[in-house]
Protein backbone atom coordinates (compact mmCIF):
# COMPACT_ATOMS: atom_id res chain seq x y z
CA UNK A 1 0.00 0.00 0.00
CA UNK A 2 1.15 3.53 -0.53
CA UNK A 3 1.39 6.44 1.46
CA UNK A 4 0.03 9.60 0.11
CA UNK A 5 0.97 13.07 1.53
CA UNK A 6 -2.28 14.86 2.89
CA UNK A 7 -2.70 18.35 1.46
CA UNK A 8 -4.84 20.17 3.65
CA UNK A 9 -4.95 23.16 1.00
CA UNK A 10 -6.63 20.31 -1.76
CA UNK A 11 -9.14 19.56 0.85
CA UNK A 12 -10.50 23.68 1.11
CA UNK A 13 -10.06 23.60 -2.41
CA UNK A 14 -12.22 21.08 -3.00
CA UNK A 15 -14.74 22.19 -0.62
CA UNK A 16 -14.54 25.38 -1.78
CA UNK A 17 -15.77 24.24 -5.11
CA UNK A 18 -18.85 21.91 -3.92
CA UNK A 19 -19.94 24.53 -2.02
CA UNK A 20 -19.81 26.91 -5.38
CA UNK A 21 -21.63 23.74 -6.79
CA UNK A 22 -24.48 23.77 -3.76
CA UNK A 23 -25.29 27.23 -4.53
CA UNK A 24 -25.40 27.27 -7.89
CA UNK A 25 -29.16 26.89 -8.27
CA UNK A 26 -29.86 26.94 -12.04
CA UNK A 27 -26.69 24.18 -12.96
CA UNK A 28 -27.55 21.05 -13.16
CA UNK A 29 -24.86 18.26 -14.20
CA UNK A 30 -24.80 17.02 -17.75
CA UNK A 31 -23.71 13.75 -17.01
CA UNK A 32 -23.01 11.14 -14.41
CA UNK A 33 -19.06 10.88 -15.12
CA UNK A 34 -18.88 14.31 -16.86
CA UNK A 35 -18.08 17.13 -14.58
CA UNK A 36 -19.03 19.84 -16.81
CA UNK A 37 -22.27 21.57 -16.06
CA UNK A 38 -25.14 22.93 -18.48
CA UNK A 39 -26.89 26.03 -17.50
CA UNK A 40 -30.64 25.99 -17.49
CA UNK A 41 -33.64 28.37 -17.31
CA UNK A 42 -34.93 29.27 -14.44
CA UNK A 43 -38.68 29.30 -13.86
CA UNK A 44 -41.57 30.35 -12.07
CA UNK A 45 -44.45 28.44 -11.83
CA UNK A 46 -48.15 30.13 -10.62
CA UNK A 47 -51.20 28.06 -10.68
CA UNK A 48 -54.83 29.63 -10.59
CA UNK A 49 -57.91 27.78 -10.23
CA UNK A 50 -58.17 27.69 -14.32
CA UNK A 51 -54.79 27.61 -15.46
CA UNK A 52 -50.97 26.95 -14.89
CA UNK A 53 -48.79 29.66 -15.26
CA UNK A 54 -45.29 29.65 -16.15
CA UNK A 55 -42.83 32.08 -16.99
CA UNK A 56 -38.99 31.37 -18.15
CA UNK A 57 -36.49 33.48 -18.20
CA UNK A 58 -34.40 33.28 -21.93
CA UNK A 59 -32.36 36.21 -22.43
CA UNK A 60 -30.63 36.95 -25.25
CA UNK A 61 -32.13 34.08 -26.76
CA UNK A 62 -34.09 34.19 -29.94
CA UNK A 63 -37.69 32.66 -30.46
CA UNK A 64 -36.49 30.86 -33.36
CA UNK A 65 -33.87 29.25 -31.18
CA UNK A 66 -36.56 28.03 -28.72
CA UNK A 67 -38.25 24.66 -28.79
CA UNK A 68 -41.47 24.11 -26.90
CA UNK A 69 -43.37 21.20 -26.05
CA UNK A 70 -46.11 20.18 -23.99
CA UNK A 71 -47.79 17.32 -22.66
CA UNK A 72 -50.34 16.85 -20.39
CA UNK A 73 -48.30 16.79 -17.60
CA UNK A 74 -44.61 18.18 -18.42
CA UNK A 75 -43.69 20.97 -20.66
CA UNK A 76 -40.04 20.56 -22.05
CA UNK A 77 -38.30 23.38 -23.32
CA UNK A 78 -35.21 23.11 -25.12
CA UNK A 79 -32.79 25.92 -27.15
CA UNK A 80 -29.83 27.02 -28.01
CA UNK A 81 -27.69 30.17 -27.21
CA UNK A 82 -25.38 30.98 -29.50
CA UNK A 83 -22.03 33.08 -29.37
CA UNK A 84 -21.48 36.23 -31.52
CA UNK A 85 -18.03 35.72 -33.36
CA UNK A 86 -16.18 38.92 -33.29
CA UNK A 87 -13.27 39.00 -34.96
CA UNK A 88 -12.34 42.65 -35.14
CA UNK A 89 -10.04 42.75 -32.07
CA UNK A 90 -7.54 40.31 -31.23
CA UNK A 91 -6.93 39.75 -27.39
CA UNK A 92 -8.43 38.06 -24.60
CA UNK A 93 -11.83 37.75 -23.58
CA UNK A 94 -13.27 36.79 -20.33
CA UNK A 95 -17.00 35.45 -20.29
CA UNK A 96 -19.47 34.06 -17.35
CA UNK A 97 -22.10 33.88 -20.34
CA UNK A 98 -22.96 30.07 -21.51
CA UNK A 99 -23.54 29.86 -25.12
CA UNK A 100 -24.56 26.64 -25.91
CA UNK A 101 -27.73 24.26 -26.02
CA UNK A 102 -29.78 23.69 -23.05
CA UNK A 103 -33.01 21.40 -22.23
CA UNK A 104 -35.10 21.44 -19.17
CA UNK A 105 -38.69 19.63 -18.62
CA UNK A 106 -40.37 20.50 -15.86
CA UNK A 107 -43.63 18.50 -14.10
CA UNK A 108 -46.57 20.36 -13.98
CA UNK A 109 -49.16 19.63 -10.60
CA UNK A 110 -52.46 19.16 -12.43
CA UNK A 111 -52.97 17.81 -16.31
CA UNK A 112 -53.82 20.53 -18.77
CA UNK A 113 -55.15 20.73 -22.08
CA UNK A 114 -52.45 21.14 -24.03
CA UNK A 115 -54.16 21.69 -27.28
CA UNK A 116 -54.71 25.17 -25.89
CA UNK A 117 -51.70 26.88 -24.41
CA UNK A 118 -50.62 30.29 -25.14
CA UNK A 119 -47.11 31.57 -25.41
CA UNK A 120 -45.84 35.11 -25.13
CA UNK A 121 -42.15 35.97 -25.65
CA UNK A 122 -41.13 39.64 -24.79
CA UNK A 123 -37.94 40.76 -23.53
CA UNK A 124 -36.15 37.14 -22.47
CA UNK A 125 -39.15 36.62 -20.61
CA UNK A 126 -41.25 33.55 -21.60
CA UNK A 127 -45.00 33.24 -20.51
CA UNK A 128 -47.21 30.45 -21.28
CA UNK A 129 -50.50 29.67 -20.21
CA UNK A 130 -50.96 26.28 -19.75
CA UNK A 131 -55.01 25.83 -18.96
CA UNK A 132 -56.65 23.17 -16.92
CA UNK A 133 -58.60 20.10 -18.09
CA UNK A 134 -62.51 20.43 -17.14
CA UNK A 135 -62.10 17.44 -15.21
CA UNK A 136 -59.87 19.32 -12.80
CA UNK A 137 -61.39 22.33 -12.63
CA UNK A 138 -64.64 20.52 -11.59
CA UNK A 139 -62.76 18.50 -9.60
CA UNK A 140 -64.51 18.69 -5.59
CA UNK A 141 -62.78 16.66 -3.29
CA UNK A 142 -65.13 15.67 0.28
CA UNK A 143 -62.79 15.87 3.71
CA UNK A 144 -64.48 13.38 5.92
CA UNK A 145 -63.94 14.25 9.52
Amino acid sequence: MALVRWNTWREIDTLQRQLDNLFEDTRVPSGVFNRDFIKVPAAELQETDDAIHLKLELPGIDAKNLDIQVTQDAVQISGQRKSETKTEEKGNTKTEFYYGKFQRVIPLSAPIQNTNVTANYKDGILHLTLPKTEQEKNKVVKVNL
